[in-house]
């Protein structure tokens, strides 16, 4: 199964995309991720990044395209991939059309989960991430145990610079600017599923589920 997981900050999908990747056995691949595994890292590919990334901006094609490239030859590609904020742009969805061509693959799905603004914000500047484990809470909707501290391995929470709300907002609007036009380029090759982000998690899932196998 190669999915695209497609929504604004905060829709949930990273939420969707942990139930996903375990009920079809193929790997996460979140740029976001690999970027905050870079900056922490401290490699030449983090701190471009960062720069980017504090300013809400989106981080430029061409270094995006490469990573993703380089992901999808890994050998736990080969039975499909969920990718999760990547392409943000239709130049980066034409740029991975171009790559899977050459690979001889072709996308099933892209998921399009649908939240508004307001809640939104809510839910990015609740959001709190272990430093350990990386492990997700929100003060909210799921918050820990213990204030403050990590419920699988009791480590550090703490909130990312690109949650607070200013970010936030400005994220929002790049997103709406510079990502909504896939949901069209994607919609006229007969991929798109749109999903309702706020919905039940469950309830999200099930009805993602029986899109992909009717």
């Amino acid at each position: 199964m190669r999915l695209i997981l497609l929504g604004p900050p905060g829709a949930g999908k990273g939420t969707q995309a942990s139930v996903i990747i375990k009920e079809y056995n193929i790997p996460h691949i979140s740029t976001g991720d690999i970027f905050r595994a870079n900056i922490k890292e401290g490699t030449e590919l983090g701190k471009k990044a960062k720069e980017y990334m504090d300013k809400g901006l989106l981080v430029p094609d061409e270094l995006v395209v490469s990573i993703v490239k380089d992901r999808l030859t890994e050998d736990d590609c080969k039975e499909g991939f969920l990718l999760d904020g990547f392409p943000r742009t239709v130049n980066q969805g034409e740029a991975l059309d171009e790559e899977l061509k050459q690979m001889s693959l072709e996308l099933d799905k892209v998921i399009n989960i649908n939240v508004e603004k307001e809640v939104l914000i809510q839910r990015a500047i609740g959001r709190r991430i272990c430093r350990d484990c990386g492990a997700t809470y929100h003060v909210k909707f799921n918050p820990p145990k213990k204030e403050g501290i990590c419920d699988v391995c009791g480590g550090e929470l703490f909130q990312r610079d690109d949650d607070k709300v200013e970010t936030v907002k400005k994220r929002i609007k790049v997103y709406h600017e510079q990502t909504e036009p896939l949901i069209d380029y994607y919609t006229k090759k007969g991929l798109i599923l749109n999903v309702d982000g706020t919905k039940p998690i469950d309830a999200i899932f099930e009805e993602i589920s029986e899109a992909l196998q009717g």
